[in-house]
């Protein structure tokens, strides 16, 4: 077993990125990672990828990543790397993004944090500090897909 803490920001975001794609079937199967952008990551953070919502019914194609957002619904969120972390921010449901975020942070070893940014339309950000916090991260994702449909 391996006690090193993954604390790259690239890496955290590759991370997620695996984590979403990981899944093929229920609310994470509608999800597809899309505009991927190979970036190192800075202090204030770098546009690295954006995850669409497919259309209740649909799947992204794991196989063929270029076909998967042909369909996009739209963008549920965007990440940004940071040289210390990930970052997302969900531009879909922030209230459900929030109040799923917020539990899934409230364990200390979780490596998330979350805030909403005051923006017009609103978001929610979500901090990503750790490898570990990318699967941590995904039952904010599926509160999101949820609350898009509803």
């Amino acid at each position: 077993m391996v006690d090193e803490r993954v604390v790259d920001g690239r890496r955290i975001a590759q991370l997620l990125a695996a984590e979403v794609r990981g899944h093929e079937r229920g609310a994470l199967g509608r999800l597809a990672v899309t505009d991927v952008r190979d970036v190192q990551g800075s202090e204030h953070g770098e546009f690295a990828y954006g995850i669409a919502l497919l259309p209740p019914g649909e799947r992204a194609d794991r196989r063929n990543p270029d076909v998967e957002t042909r369909d996009a619904v739209e963008r549920l969120a965007d990440v940004y790397v940071h040289t210390d972390r990930a970052r997302v921010e969900f531009r879909l449901a922030p209230d459900a993004a929030a109040d799923a975020g917020q539990e899934a942070a409230a364990e200390d070893s979780s490596g998330l944090r979350v805030r909403p940014k005051a923006t017009d339309p609103p978001r929610t950000l979500l901090f990503l500090e750790s490898g570990v916090a990318a699967k941590r991260a995904l039952p904010v994702f599926r509160a999101v897909v949820e609350a898009s449909d509803g």
